[in-house]
């Protein structure tokens, strides 16, 4: 996650996994970058959406990153609790993992923080500007 400027830490501890024995905690990493990392801009949503574009396509999409990084692309409640730790995407967006009701419509959602509110928006999967990124989760 540094690699791609990405500033990863610990924020949630969780030691009520199912699918770990008892006593053993979970430990989950999250971009805590101020801004969406800079490395992970300009991406459209999927490979799908990439595939779709007919002209001025970019270089890489959050989904297809976050395979090759070997996390995952943060959730809409993993962003909200994130932004309550303190004031992330005031300048800039993340892509958040998007519900396949969405997504099978053309659709991805995306967050950012603007006037000290979370907001949760739609746009076409296929869509990317220099300003719109991902966050990513690692589970260990």
């Amino acid at each position: 996650m540094e690699r791609t400027g990405g500033e990863p830490d610990v924020v949630i501890l969780n030691e009520k996994t199912k699918s770990l024995p008892a006593g053993r905690w979970e430990y989950i990493f999250v971009d805590c970058s101020a801004e969406t990392p800079k490395d992970r801009r300009s991406l459209c949503y999927d490979r799908a959406a990439l595939d779709a574009r007919k002209a001025f396509k970019p270089k890489d999409t959050a989904i297809d990153m976050c395979t090759d990084m070997g996390i995952e692309l943060m959730t809409e409640e993993q962003y909200r609790q994130l932004q309550e730790l303190g004031s992330f995407d005031t300048k800039t967006s993340s892509w958040l993992n998007t519900p396949s009701e969405i997504r099978k419509h053309g659709g991805a959602i995306f967050g950012d923080r603007r006037y000290d509110h979370v907001f949760i928006y739609h746009n076409g999967a296929d869509s990317y500007y220099a300003a719109r990124g991902f966050r990513g989760v690692l589970m260990v």
